[in-house]
């Protein structure tokens, strides 16, 4: 049993006692977290699509930890002009378990 579900305004493939990396959430480490966007939920081959949601249904998660991610480069040059910009950034992240899906 799978469900496409959006969370932080990306949509995920999740499946239960899946761990996952979205971008930063506000809940402590340790909370449930409620995601009631699910947009498709497959239960071994009986697949319900909303449009767009599906009424009532419910993945519900754990936070498991606050991280940065890997450092990411962006690099930008033109050439034949002797422009060259180097810069970075980490971005914010949360690990979430998921723990149940309802449909």
């Amino acid at each position: 049993m799978y469900a496409i579900v959006e969370i932080a305004g990306q949509q995920f493939k999740v499946e239960k006692d899946q761990q996952i990396f979205v971008h930063r959430l506000g809940e402590e480490e340790g909370a449930k977290v409620d995601f009631n966007t699910v947009l498709l939920i497959d239960n071994d081959g009986k697949v319900n699509v909303g449009a767009p949601a599906i009424e009532g249904a419910k993945v519900s998660a754990s936070v498991v930890r606050h991280l940065k991610g890997d450092k990411v480069i962006v690099f930008k040059k033109k050439r034949r002009k002797g422009f060259k910009k180097k810069n970075g950034h980490r971005q914010y992240l949360t690990e979430i378990k998921i723990d149940t899906i309802k449909g």
